[in-house]
C-alpha cells in the first residue's frame, strides 16, 4: 500500500512562487522514483518533473529553470519549488511514484496562477 498526500497549492499572481509537498506513507520511500504531474482544466495530465532515488532530476521543457524537484528521504517527502509562475502553470498538481510497474497517485493540490 502506497499513500501520497500533496499540499502547498494555492492562488498566486504571475511571477510568484509556491512550494508543493508530497508526503508518502509506507516503507521504502528512499528507493523509489518520485514525480510531479499536472492537469489543467479540460486537458490531459502531463509530466512536470521527476527525481530518482539517487537524486537525478528531469523536467518538462517549459518549467526548466523555474521549477526544482527535491526529496527529503528522512521525511518521506518530495517537493516541487515553483518560481516565476505563469498562468499556463495553473492546474491540479499530483504526486506519483512507481512500485512494481504500477503508478500510484496522490489526490492532487490545486495551483492557480492569475495574470
Amino acid at each position: 500500500q502506497v499513500q501520497l498526500v500533496e499540499s502547498g497549492g494555492g492562488l498566486v499572481q504571475a511571477g510568484g512562487s509556491l512550494r508543493l509537498s508530497c508526503a508518502a506513507s509506507g516503507s521504502g520511500f528512499s528507493t523509489k522514483p518520485m514525480g510531479w504531474y499536472r492537469q489543467a482544466p479540460g486537458k490531459q495530465r502531463e509530466f512536470v518533473a521527476s527525481i530518482t532515488s539517487r537524486g537525478t532530476t528531469n523536467y518538462k521543457d517549459s518549467v526548466k529553470g523555474r521549477f526544482t524537484i527535491s526529496r527529503d528521504n528522512a521525511k518521506n517527502t518530495v517537493y516541487l519549488q515553483m518560481n516565476n509562475l505563469k498562468p499556463e502553470d495553473t492546474g491540479v498538481y499530483l504526486c506519483m511514484t512507481v512500485v512494481d510497474s504500477a503508478a500510484y497517485w496522490g489526490q492532487g493540490t490545486q495551483v492557480t496562477v492569475s495574470s
